[in-house]
């Protein structure tokens, strides 16, 4: 017997740590991980000892007479990963930690996020370091709350490993702190050894093309924040009257933009989804989405297994047109003599599948275009339709417009081309790259400029909007092993005043800060609200209403853990 990863796969490489037999990879040790779409088991290899079960945070893991029946095809594709991968790296080891001095070390984190609660989850290890983490919203946990698709619930489990961290007697929270506005940057460094940024990417990129700003053109960002309850879009009213919506760009957060619009709205209603949100998809008449993108399926930016997770939602189709297969001349070449990438060759197989299959009347269908590219949006006070334009392959995987075009007919179009980083308040920032410029996290005072002492970034304003759970638990930890140098060998500046202070300088300019205890009482406002409806929990949407669920924060001294 073999286990078996199955699509649920967050990518944290909990796994790889515990499994005797070096049978997961791509290891963090090894480059492919930072682009893995998810991890994957060596059936060869592996023992059967079920420790992997036991460490996956997301229940990805199952032995392969135990897999779920939609989850079956992953037996193949992790088979498939070893066709021209191997186990030959050898257990992953990681170096030993630097001796610490025994003196106390404060890091105030910013941001609530992936990357925020990895490096949390390495410093807290360490009792002589306390972490105070900042996050504007009264709520923790970033994207895997606001970003993560509500029918994705077991991605959402990855909430327990940082619900362990927030418990810890040295990690303090300060929600519905927003730095920059209640406490400056400064501050943060006159009371803290070490400042860590970990806030994320939270603007949409543009087409840039005529009619993109009309009404019913909207921003990926925007829909996802607003069907996942965020209070900044809660809102947001959207105009779901038109039969068919289109979605701009290919990746994992398009297809999740897809599948809520085609899903029928009574399968979302057992999930966390907004009530608003739930509300507003009963009344859509949307029955197809068109998802665009502009190279052709090698090139596709979804994974396999969310592109798999389609087929599995009752009542709907995945459309896809044989004809819009088309590989490149290398690609084409390479899936002839079987030396085509073990994963395109997967998604290759994948969308042949889907395309030999008959369609189901009455279903809603959501239906892909390859090698095609949006060139103006029209309509006269809101969006009508979408131009388009046919792309070709012209050799190394660059692609051009042909002189043929098409005209979708729609009232709603959402691009999902990727996120986009904004400056920090009082951080350099390099708008070439859109990144705070840093070297091994450390923040530069400019681009290939000197280390800014004891001021750190992890995650997507680090390194850009790539890379999901794994690439950011790596990232936190990378960010957390150079602040424990840094500490090690006296590099860290020392606080000039006592960060005891902190509740009170905050709450005195206007911040109604929120502790552990106030978020423990609004998660279980909205787990018990969820519990009465069949449902995870229902999220609190407005911030006034999480404050006041909230209540008041306790007071803050140096042995009341998470405080």
């Amino acid at each position: 017997m073999t286990h078996i990863i199955t699509r649920a796969c967050c990518n944290d490489a909990s796994c790889v740590a515990v499994c005797p037999v070096n049978c997961i990879h791509p290891t963090p040790d090894e480059p492919d991980f930072l682009t893995a779409e998810m991890l994957y088991i060596d059936p060869e290899t592996c023992i059967d000892c079920g420790a992997c079960v036991d460490e996956c945070p997301v229940s990805a893991i199952y032995p392969d007479d135990q897999l779920p029946a939609s989850q079956l095809p992953f037996l193949q594709i992790n088979t498939d990963y070893y066709k021209d991968h191997d186990v030959e790296g050898g257990i992953v080891k990681h170096p030993r930690p630097p001796q610490l001095p025994a003196d106390e070390l404060r890091v105030a984190i910013v941001g609530a996020g992936p990357a925020a609660f990895y490096a949390a989850q390495e410093l807290v290890k360490k009792s002589q370091i306390k972490v105070d983490m900042f996050d504007r919203l009264p709520t923790p946990y970033g994207l895997v709350r606001a970003g993560v698709a509500p029918d994705h619930a077991q991605t959402k489990g990855v909430e327990d490993t940082f619900a362990a961290v927030e418990k810890k007697r040295n990690f303090t929270y300060h929600l519905g702190v927003e730095v920059g506005t209640h406490i400056s940057h400064d501050e943060l460094r006159e009371r803290y050894g070490a400042v860590l940024y970990a806030v994320g990417a939270p603007h949409d990129r543009h087409l840039n093309i005529p009619g993109e700003d009309l009404a019913g053109s909207i921003a990926a960002t925007e829909f996802v924040a607003w069907y996942n309850g965020h209070p900044d879009f809660a809102g947001h009213t959207f105009d779901l009257s038109g039969e068919r919506a289109v979605v701009i760009g290919n990746g994992n957060v398009a297809l999740d933009v897809a599948r809520i619009l085609a899903t029928d709205p009574e399968l979302l209603a057992s999930t966390d989804i907004a009530d608003h949100a739930l509300a507003a998809l009963r009344e859509s008449n949307i029955r197809e989405v068109f998802v665009v993108g502009r190279r052709g399926i090698e090139h596709a930016a979804f994974t396999n297994g969310e592109l798999l997770g389609l087929g599995e939602v009752d009542g709907i189709d995945v459309v896809i047109d044989e004809a819009e297969l088309t590989l490149s001349d290398e690609a084409a070449a390479q899936e002839a003599d079987d030396t085509l990438d073990s994963v395109i060759a997967t998604k290759v197989r994948l969308a042949r599948e889907f395309a030999a299959k008959p369609l189901v009347e009455g279903n809603r269908r959501i239906v892909f275009k390859f090698l095609t590219s949006p060139v103006e949006i029209t309509g006269t006070d809101s969006v009508s339709s979408v131009k388009l334009v046919r792309n070709r392959y012209i050799g190394d995987g660059k692609i051009e417009a042909t002189d043929t075009t098409s005209n979708l007919d729609s009232g709603f179009i959402v691009r999902s081309i990727g996120y986009r980083t904004q400056p920090v308040k009082d951080l350099p920032f390099d708008e070439a790259s859109s990144l705070v410029p840093n070297e091994d996290s450390r923040v530069l005072d400019g681009p290939g400029g000197a280390p800014l002492p004891g001021v750190f970034v992890a995650g997507w304003i680090k390194r850009g909007p790539t890379g999901g759970i794994g690439r950011n638990r790596l990232c936190g930890e990378q960010a957390a092993a150079t602040i424990l140098l840094d500490f090690a060998n006296g590099a860290l500046p020392t606080p000039t005043t006592d960060a005891i202070d902190v509740a009170d300088l905050v709450i005195s300019r206007g911040a109604h800060r929120v502790d552990l205890q106030g978020w423990k009482r609004i998660d279980a406002a909205e787990r018990e609200a969820g519990a009465g409806a069949g449902r995870r929990r229902v999220k609190i949407t407005s911030i006034e209403e999480m404050k006041n669920v909230a209540g008041e924060s306790e007071p803050v001294g140096d042995v009341v853990g998470g405080a």
